[in-house]
């Protein structure tokens, strides 16, 4: 328009600091009314400090939560006592499946389930409608996903395969729930004796990891810790009071073959323990160490995950992985550079201890115990743990590496030095027994593992099927691993020229 001023813009750098402020205060309030007695207290001058807040001031936010917390229990309470009924805030209305989301545990419920449970709602002034129906138009969410640190319902936000998105007037659920645990001061000799008479050179790492675990759950920790040794010695039983400390719920047990299966929920932990690593055969053992790095290291910094009777939902790659194994020859396969598992290993016989001390220990759990090691774990000074620095590589690490060395990976080694080349195809090595071994059909998928075992990994041509024609023949071709990509393409592709020549 003619002779309009133009507005000025608005600079809004000082209300998005002021939102994320306010956002992370909440947060923080929110986790403190949680806590109780010398663990409120000291937290609350730390939480007051680096928000430059009044003490006061903050614990009379605090107490605004916990009374509102109270109020909404006792209006549950009043709906159960009549007639069993639930509130309508203990659901939200998950879009995608349309279902409706029970917040307590996050289980999904039908529609009609709810109209069970939940009375009618009454709106414009004496009609009703069903709770379905409410929530549906008051408390719908867009996605799921899991994320220490947030609260239960995150506004104005999506999670995608890239990460974190704004989408204004979208809802998110948080599937993660935190722990409820309440951290007691007291005496923790009793398990500090325990992990470091089963590790006497290792606990004090170990410690760290499973502090930090606890103390930051929404910091990716970028190494995992194997736990090994002879059955019996109490491996299981070190990691009970951590267990409450994150939240049962938090921790997640798998076995190896779960980790090969499509089905994922255990990818929403804190802690991710794979117990009983062994006997994976040759090819488990490699596909095993591939996909387990995806949840021991960020990238990816985001994991997609499936589950049964879910739409699939992408969340945080947060989780910290603990592998426990009686087997140090046959368990996990590790390489001599990998830089991603701290090795641990017990010097105690099998079932070194009585009856009579796991009873006392475990009477100890449940006198205060677990809370004392929650408190012990929470408090921790864990300023000095890198959780980003490649892990120590340990005396078992090596033993490890030494076990999991195939004696055909030598000998194949042997051949491609004798023939020098930067790239390779297996045609060229049939002159040695390993590279006629690895010919044979029931011993073709492990040749990438063998060959990159010995620093040579598969170059794809420009084809469909990636593979080089060599005299005729399609077939793969293997560089140097050292190579630039570009210097692999062209060491194959040379290689092919020569052999067309050659012909």
């Amino acid at each position: 328009m003619h002779g309009s001023k133009t507005p000025p813009e608005t600079d809004d750098t000082a209300e998005v600091e002021r939102k994320a402020y306010h956002e992370m205060l909440d947060r923080e309030v929110d986790a403190l009314s949680w806590l109780k007695g010398s663990e409120y207290d000291l937290t609350c001058k730390d939480v007051a400090s680096r928000f430059d807040l009044n003490l006061k001031t903050l614990k009379a936010m605090v107490s605004k939560v916990q009374r509102k917390r109270s109020a909404e229990a006792k209006r549950a309470n009043a709906a159960t006592k009549e007639g069993g009924a639930l509130t309508i805030d203990a659901f939200v209305a998950y879009m995608p499946m349309h279902n409706y989301i029970y917040l307590p545990n996050r289980d999904p419920w039908p529609a009609a389930s709810v109209n069970a449970r939940v009375p009618p709602i009454e709106v414009n002034g004496g009609t009703d409608i069903s709770a379905s129906e409410w929530l549906d138009q008051n408390r719908p969410i867009e996605q799921m996903t899991w994320m220490p640190g947030e609260p239960a319902l995150i506004k104005d936000t999506l999670f995608v395969d890239g990460g974190r998105v704004h989408a204004k007037g979208a809802t998110t659920l948080n599937l993660y729930r935190p722990p409820t645990v309440v951290g007691i001061p007291g005496d923790v000799e009793p398990w500090l004796k325990l992990g470091y008479s089963i590790y006497p050179d290792d606990f004090d790492h170990i410690l760290l990891w499973l502090a930090h675990r606890v103390q930051q759950p929404a910091v990716k920790l970028n190494h995992a810790v194997l736990l090994g040794g002879s059955p019996g010695i109490g491996k299981d039983t070190l990691l009970v009071p951590v267990r409450h400390a994150v939240g049962p719920w938090n921790f997640a047990d798998i076995n190896p073959q779960n980790l090969l299966e499509k089905w994922n929920p255990y990818a929403r932990s804190v802690i991710l323990c794979i117990s009983e690593v062994h006997d994976l055969g040759d090819t488990n053992r490699y596909a095993f160490y591939e996909r387990s790095k995806r949840y021991i290291v960020d990238p990816p910094s985001v994991l997609r995950v499936e589950e049964k009777n879910l739409r699939q939902h992408y969340i945080q790659n947060l989780c910290g992985v603990i592998y426990t194994t009686n087997h140090k020859t046959d368990g996990l396969y590790l390489p001599s550079d990998d830089r991603r598992n701290y090795v641990a290993w017990s010097p105690l016989p099998e079932n070194p201890r009585s009856v009579k001390y796991w009873n006392a220990l475990n009477a100890w759990y449940e006198c205060g115990g677990i809370e004392n090691v929650v408190h012990y774990l929470r408090t921790l000074d864990i300023s000095s743990f890198n959780s980003k620095a490649p892990p120590k590589k340990t005396e078992a690490f090596w033993e490890i590496v030494n076990a999991s060395t195939n004696p055909d990976d030598t000998e194949l080694a042997g051949a491609l030095e004798e023939l020098g080349e930067d790239a390779v195809t297996l045609t060229m090595l049939a002159g040695s027994s390993i590279g006629r071994s690895l010919g044979e059909r029931a011993n073709r998928a492990r040749i990438p593992h063998r060959m990159q075992a010995c620093k040579y990994v598969a170059v794809r041509s420009n084809a469909k099927d990636g593979y080089w024609v060599v005299h005729g023949v399609r077939q793969a071709v293997y560089a140097r691993e050292a190579l630039t990509i570009a210097e692999r393409f062209n060491a194959a592709h040379e290689l092919v020229r020569r052999k067309s020549k050659s012909k």
